[in-house]
């Protein structure tokens, strides 16, 4: 016989969290599969267990309230003596938080129409009166139809209740996604929930949240008194529209932020019918097994290779263009993926550089002078990977380091190439009597510099 909650008969787990298991079951009534979160009540920890309840409580009256096709409806809500569960719709899907990693983002159209639904989801559950509190991708399920399905209101807000907030609970929400109003414990209303849902759209858009620190309070501090990054300049590829709504969304001053969820989605929609529907995952794959096969790339981690493909700007460039001018004052640097290009100084010509080779690194590493030595114009169609100075230093710690690392080195082995040609060219060498190593040996230095 079939193990069972209730009526409900357990088909299997879908995951634990913190304070519940949930459990893919069966309704008999309805002849439906519904998923089942559990939540144990230990009487060794009365404190905890009427925490639980406050949670369970929220979210079954709240949730029961809320119907609307891109929130998670809640059937039915149990109080036992040792436990407590709610019984809700069933997604089918998998949650947002496997797509925010440079490697799995999803097409930029999806991106913004799931955002779009959300918006008008939360803009529903504030006319009824609810405030979400703990938006993050894990709390938005993602159906096979990608329909975004809004979920776990346990830590909800009920704007209805006369008096005093009896679900507030103390440092309730996830940090990384908290509005600087709810950092600060001021009170709520709906745009705590756009700010949060803006974090999630940069990351779905980035692969990275708009601020990381190494500990809680630097991250706080962050996001109370830091400036939003730019999306654009983390993904080039992005279209220009998205980096105003994205600021608006994420404005710490509420008078500035989105007022409603509404209003978010209409300035969404306007950039969504500017955005082909072409799938480029197929696209982005084929660049990513470009870049892996490059000798610039052959330390890179895959996601290392995924992160630098989102920051960088891909060029396709036909025959006799001037990639780069002598004298022009640029930081911008790059590598050929294909094709060959010629480097030249006052007309004259120095080198002819293919696959791997990198561009304009002198005056990125350069500390003080930005100015280019030489120009670089193409031998025929080339494709050339651009990398902004201001999108890298936006990028992961790991991704900077490898790519000084890779550019240094990349110096270093042209010193040593131009050592060598310009020997080429020398009178023959003085033959020495004695190696300086030789007189070391002996305890004396016997050295003489030539005139």
């Amino acid at each position: 016989m079939a193990e069972t909650i209730g009526k409900y008969e357990i088909i299997r787990p879908l995951g634990k969290g913190a304070t519940a298991i949930v459990y893919l079951c069966r309704d008999p009534d309805a002849d439906r599969e519904v998923a089942v979160k559990v939540i144990k009540l230990g009487k060794d920890n009365a404190a905890m267990s009427r925490r639980l309840m406050k949670l369970f409580q929220t979210e079954s009256g709240i949730g029961r309230r809320l119907d609307h096709p891109n929130i998670v409806h809640i059937y039915d809500a149990v109080v036992e003596p040792d436990r407590a569960y709610i019984v809700m719709e069933y997604v089918d899907g998998t949650g947002l938080d496997q797509y925010v990693t440079i490697s799995k983002l999803l097409p930029l159209h999806r991106v913004v129409g799931i955002i779009f639904k959300c918006c008008l989801a939360f803009d529903y559950a504030y006319r009824e009166g609810v405030i979400h509190r703990d938006i993050k991708p894990a709390n938005i399920m993602l159906t096979k139809d990608d329909e975004p399905k809004i979920t776990d209101f346990g830590l909800s807000l009920n704007l209805q209740r006369e008096g005093t907030d009896s679900t507030f609970i103390m440092g309730v929400g996830s940090p990384a996604y908290m509005s600087p109003e709810q950092i600060k414990q001021y009170p709520l209303n709906q745009k705590t929930d756009l700010y949060s849902l803006g974090v999630v759209l940069f990351q779905l858009l980035t692969g990275r949240l708009p601020f990381r620190a190494n500990n809680p309070a630097t991250l706080i501090y962050r996001i109370i008194n830091f400036d939003t990054p730019s999306v654009c300049a983390l993904n080039p590829n992005l279209p220009p529209p998205l980096d105003p709504i994205i600021k608006k969304a994420l404005e710490k001053d509420l008078y500035n932020r989105y007022k409603n969820g509404a209003e978010f989605a209409k300035d969404l929609s306007a950039v969504r019918y500017q955005i082909l529907e072409d799938d480029e995952t197929e696209q982005d794959s084929s660049h990513f097994e470009a870049l892996r096969k490059l000798p610039f790339f052959t330390d890179f981690d895959d996601i290392e290779v995924w992160e630098a493909l989102r920051i960088c700007v891909w060029r396709d460039l036909a025959s006799k263009v001037m990639l780069m001018k002598e004298g022009e004052e640029s930081r911008t640097f790059g590598i050929i993926v294909s094709g060959f290009v010629e480097v030249s100084i006052e007309g004259k010509v120095v080198c002819r550089l293919g696959p791997g080779e990198v561009l304009g690194e002198m005056a990125y590493l350069h500390p003080k002078s930005a100015r280019r030595r030489s120009s670089v114009t193409t031998l025929e169609p080339t494709v050339f990977l651009e990398v902004n100075p201001a999108a890298l230093a936006l990028s992961s710690e790991e991704v900077q380091e490898r790519f000084q690392k890779v550019l240094i080195g990349r110096v270093l082995d042209r010193l040593a190439q131009a050592d060598v040609a310009i020997s080429q060219q020398g009178p023959r060498a003085v033959t020495a009597d004695s190696s300086a190593g030789a007189a070391a040996a002996g305890g004396k230095y016997d050295l003489e510099l030539l005139p």
